[in-house]
């Protein structure tokens, strides 16, 4: 089975050096748009598509047919993980393609004052995270809970449930999903 596109570029960019931020730097493109192509949230135009890979000198043709059968990914530096989010949330997810894992790890980081939103989520997996830094409330199934650094927990995500920094100072999470949701 070839490679999805995104992988494709996740591969690319990685033999290359180049972190998503470097990249799209030097492609003169917004800094989320790399991983965005990544996760296959989104697909670049043609003229988008040149511009990444002209900055690694690689061609249309050689990008859509080289072959590379590397191991899955064991360790990963800082820089490398997969950011996500927006409006004083950000996730950084361990490994960009998550298809067919059943573990999902992220470093979950709110600001003060941060919320992942007025309505509750829920979705098929367990979660659990430690608190490393800064006030957390969790919000399950009806229930409030306040954590600080160190404690943790762990839930169904099936029930309804939201986060939001209660504290004024950077909430920071170690976190887990399986399978894997967001």
């Amino acid at each position: 089975m070839g490679l999805r596109l995104g992988e494709r570029l996740q591969l690319l960019r990685t033999k290359h050096g180049l972190s998503q931020r470097e990249l799209a730097k030097k492609a003169g493109i917004a800094s989320g748009m790399i991983s965005m192509i990544e996760l296959d949230r989104t697909n670049p135009s043609v003229g988008t598509l040149k511009k990444i890979l002209d900055c690694m000198n690689v061609s249309m043709a050689e990008f859509f047919t080289f072959e590379l059968t590397e191991p899955r990914k064991v360790v990963y530096k800082a820089d490398e993980l997969v950011e996500m989010g927006g409006k004083g949330i950000t996730y950084h997810q361990v490994g960009t393609n998550l298809q067919g894992m059943s573990l999902q790890i992220f470093r979950l980081h709110l600001d003060p004052g941060a919320d992942t939103g007025k309505t509750t989520v829920t979705h098929e997996a367990e979660e659990g995270g430690l608190v490393i830094r800064g006030n957390l409330e969790l919000m399950v199934d009806g229930r409030s809970y306040l954590l600080g650094e160190g404690d943790a927990y762990n839930f169904d995500s099936r029930l309804p449930h939201r986060f939001r920094n209660s504290g004024k100072e950077v909430c920071e999470i170690i976190c887990a999903c399986t399978p894997p949701s967001i």
